[in-house]
């Protein structure tokens, strides 16, 4: 759940004149508080799943809901971001969008419905997606000499590695002993922190020339995305047959379809789609999408199994996420040898194949096993996965295109692998919840419920799917529901469980097929770069 800004950066040197070495520490520390109040709002809700579900007694898509509506604009803006950024201010984009960010948590934290939770997600994810690219291209634009650059550039790393870690901690932390509610309000001081930092200490810098903003390709691709989403998210419960559920489906392909006629046209592309008749290349961005839908599909999942199935306590839940989290900077000075010494093909293959390793051992584990060490080796097999994959799978996109487009490909690379990381909990909660439903259905029949309990059950099912049924306060008919829908849930989230391993599985026969084994794999390929 480590994200990286989907930017390009301009080719042209920033604007920024050279600051004293006091404005320059000023201007890391802005942007580190930046991207780690980025990353934090990221994972915050992956402990807390359990406490929002029974708290507003949310419905299986509603809780999908809350995390994608942070993860599609962070994902889906970036790269229109960073050319604000480029063309306006660093530094105003990263006050601004700390700003807005708070002005999210403080909806968040006030919340008392699913929909305005879900509304306070979208507009802190908007700010999110500034702060990625305008905290990095903050500090790339004042360390100008490859040592400060290197420090630079480790700082921001840090921060946001640090954000991840933080993120369940905070929020386990804070609910253990609050409303849910307080963990947004927190991080809503923290940006309201982060955007006096940022006006206080950081240098501006700007790189206006060449930049230009392609609004008809964000707001295709905004929409497509959306409609993809909502399809797959609301189709367990309002039916894979009914009219918003088609029509979702039919928005996605036009406008996919118009997103890449008006990029064909445009004379600056938020994406460059040649990019993609490269097959090395074609081949990473798939196996990113692919990848790292298997990678957080498989955090929800766990999340799910935590908060919501076993009743876990916030801290309790949040333990397991900060362990997945806690591997990737424990490990980063390995992970940097091991891409110069054997490149990124080797890596890729492990990791991926780790994860599913892990996903599987995951799914063995009885779904009453509650206890921490059983879980142990699960999770440090999903958290060195995806160390192996996060630190390679740039470098596998950068090193088959040509030197000048190594900026666009990492970019590319970076948004197509935000869409993975959003679509993995959409595709597990669809899978998982039409599983537990279709079970449900036909196991309430065979409860010895009364017609009047009977009843009761099912109004529940149907309003709010099969996680609200397992939550629900109904008195002595929940301790009778308790087995049966703790039952449905695990059969659910377990082949959630394999749907994920499957498509890491997948990822990492992609990147052995073209990818491959070779080593040194940190150079351009002269081939593929020619032929580009």
């Amino acid at each position: 759940m480590v994200s990286t800004p989907a930017y390009d950066p301009p080719a042209a040197s920033s604007a920024a004149a050279p600051a004293a070495p006091a404005r320059h520490t000023g201007t890391i520390i802005a942007g580190c508080l930046a991207v780690c109040l980025a990353q934090i709002g990221l994972v915050l809700p992956a402990a807390i799943n359990g406490e929002m579900q029974r708290t507003l007694q949310t419905s299986g898509a509603e809780l999908t809901w809350i995390s994608d509506a942070f993860l599609v604009p962070a994902a889906v803006l970036a790269l229109t971001f960073g050319v604000v950024g480029d063309r306006y201010g660093r530094k105003k984009l990263v006050i601004g969008a700390a700003l807005l960010a708070a002005v999210g948590y403080l909806v968040s934290a006030t919340s008392d419905t699913p929909a305005q939770l879900i509304t306070g997600q979208a507009i802190s994810g908007i700010g999110a997606a500034a702060l990625f690219p305008a905290s990095l291209t903050m500090i790339t634009a004042i360390t100008t000499t490859p040592a400060a650059r290197a420090r630079g550039l480790a700082s921001w790393t840090t921060a946001l590695s640090l954000g991840a870690f933080l993120a369940p901690l905070m929020s386990g932390g804070i609910v253990e002993h609050a409303p849910f509610q307080w963990a947004f309000g927190v991080t809503g001081v923290l940006a309201v922190i982060t955007a006096v930092a940022a006006w206080l200490l950081a240098t501006e810098s700007s790189a206006p020339e060449g930049r230009s903003l392609d609004w008809p390709g964000q707001i295709t691709i905004a929409v497509a995305m959306l409609a993809l989403l909502y399809g797959i998210i609301q189709g367990p419960s309002d039916g894979w047959g009914s009219a918003p559920i088609v029509a979702s489906f039919v928005t996605f392909v036009v406008f996919i379809a118009a997103f890449i006629a008006v990029e064909n046209r445009s004379p600056a592309p938020m994406l460059r789609l040649p990019l993609f008749r490269i097959p090395a290349f074609a081949a990473s961005a798939a196996m990113a999408v692919i990848g790292m839908l298997g990678f957080l599909g498989g955090a929800y999942d766990l999340s799910i199994r935590l908060g919501v199935i076993q009743h876990q306590g916030p801290f309790e839940a949040a333990i397991p996420v900060m362990i997945i989290q806690a591997c990737t900077p424990f490990i980063w000075p390995l992970l940097v040898r091991l891409l110069h010494r054997i490149g990124p093909g080797p890596m890729l293959v492990a990791g991926f194949l780790a994860m599913a390793a892990g996903q599987l051992w995951l799914r063995a584990l009885p779904i009453h096993e509650t206890a921490l060490p059983p879980m142990l080796g699960p999770l440090i097999l999903n958290g060195v996965g995806f160390g192996l994959v996060v630190a390679a799978i740039t470098a596998a996109a950068v090193n088959v295109v040509p030197q000048n487009l190594t900026g666009m490909a990492a970019a590319t690379t970076s948004l197509v692998r935000d869409l993975g990381q959003t679509l993995g909990p959409a595709v597990v909660g669809a899978v998982a919840l039409g599983m537990a439903a279709g079970q449900l259905t036909g196991s309430l029949a065979d409860a010895g419920l009364t017609p009047k309990e009977q009843g009761i059950a099912s109004a529940v099912l149907h309003e709010g799917g099969p996680l609200a049924l397992h939550t629900a306060d109904l008195g002595p008919l929940s301790a009778k529901l308790a087995p049966y829908t703790t039952d449905a849930l695990a059969h659910g989230y377990n082949n959630g469980l394999i749907l994920t391993a499957a498509a890491c599985v997948t990822a990492a026969v992609i990147a052995a097929v073209f990818v491959g084994f070779r080593s040194g794999g940190t150079a351009p390929a002269e081939a593929e770069g020619s032929a580009a």
